[in-house]
């Protein structure tokens, strides 16, 4: 097991309404999760213990299910998450496209 390094960014900033709901949520106060916001976007940075990035990042999404109406736009790597992670380039894992799109 080791820690993972990265970003869960949000499709649109955080209404007040989901702000107040974060606050009650358990899963986002283990410091393993952190809201970092600027104009216009809301960011969740992350350190997950797992055998490989895909388990952590999978972990970390699992608790947006109790959030409503916050939908994860990317996974994102910066620089410093690479180093920390021993990884070369960077990687972003970007959602998939919506359904409509799709058909």
């Amino acid at each position: 097991m080791r820690n993972w390094y990265f970003s869960l960014v949000l499709q649109d900033a955080l209404t007040e309404e989901q702000d107040d709901a974060l606050t009650e949520l358990a899963g986002f106060h283990d410091g393993r999760i952190h809201l970092v916001e600027g104009p216009g976007d809301s960011r969740f940075t992350c350190s997950f213990e797992a055998e490989t990035l895909t388990q952590a990042i999978v972990d970390a999404l699992s608790r947006f299910v109790d959030l409503p109406g916050v939908l994860v736009r990317s996974v994102e790597l910066d620089e410093i998450a690479l180093e920390d992670n021993d990884m070369a380039t960077p990687a972003v894992l970007p959602a998939p496209p919506p359904l409509a799109d799709a058909l």
